[in-house]
């Protein structure tokens, strides 16, 4: 039955994707999601509705705008495979329940904030904070307890502290996206931030094996890493925790 459901959750998924595309252009501006039109960057050509479709019309454009043929950068397409798959994901692994609508809107939360994060170096508060709210009492209506408050208070804590003691090597946004993150995840956010951390190091590596010294006043956009650790964390978070623990 899940996969059935995946594969009909996937077009939605595409849908999805697209308007993320679009929040991720226009949030960090101030601009509505809503209104104009989608159009081209280049020539400001309105977008009809066929040269609209997530990944079809950009194949058959070939990646191309059709009016002015300035190449539309691959992010587009990348950005709605991504969120298809991964509200298939979500309904695999959650079936069609709330629990399911909830990982959906986290993860297009964390698509989002990626984009963002990767091309204005900006975690915008208009997506994460309103998530995490919603994410944080969402989980708390469906399972009662008081640990994704505890969570989200606590992860956003721990990167705060970092934040605080390197200045500039940990921005807010990284901050609230923790906050996010523990509200969603609850007693797992801790696998989350261990993996974000974790392949956060090897980009650092890499910065140090080239430059050197000079690497230490390089950085890097902290929100994919968090935004990969949470999406570890909402698929196989309770099974890494339950190893870990069953280590001891």
């Amino acid at each position: 039955m899940n996969p059935t459901l995946a594969a009909a959750a996937f077009l939605p998924g595409l849908a999805l994707g697209s308007f993320l595309n679009v929040v991720a252009a226009r949030v960090p501006l101030g601009r509505s999601v809503v209104r104009p039109a989608s159009a081209c960057m280049s020539c400001g050509r309105e977008l009809a509705w066929y040269d609209n479709v997530p990944v079809v019309s950009w194949a058959l454009l070939r990646g191309r705008c059709r009016h002015c043929e300035t190449a539309i950068p691959w992010k587009y397409p990348l950005v709605e495979l991504a969120t298809a798959l991964l509200v298939a994901a979500s309904v695999v692994a959650f079936g069609l329940s709330w629990d399911a609508a909830v990982a959906v809107f986290f993860c297009a939360a964390l698509v989002a904030v990626t984009v963002t994060d990767l091309e204005r170096r900006i975690i915008p508060n208009r997506i994460v904070l309103p998530t995490a709210a919603v994410a944080g009492v969402a989980q708390t209506i469906l399972h009662p307890s008081v640990e994704w408050a505890v969570a989200a208070l606590g992860a956003a804590g721990f990167l705060l502290v970092a934040a605080l003691a390197k200045p500039g090597g940990m921005g807010m946004g990284d901050v609230k996206l923790a906050l996010l993150l523990g509200a969603m995840l609850g007693r797992v956010v801790p696998v989350a931030l261990m993996v974000g951390m974790l392949s956060a190091l090897l980009p650092s590596l890499f910065l140090f094996a080239r430059h050197g010294a000079a690497a230490r006043r390089m950085t890097i956009p902290f929100g994919p890493f968090l935004a990969l650790g949470g999406l570890v964390g909402l698929f196989a978070g309770e099974r890494l925790l339950d190893l870990y623990l069953g280590m001891l």
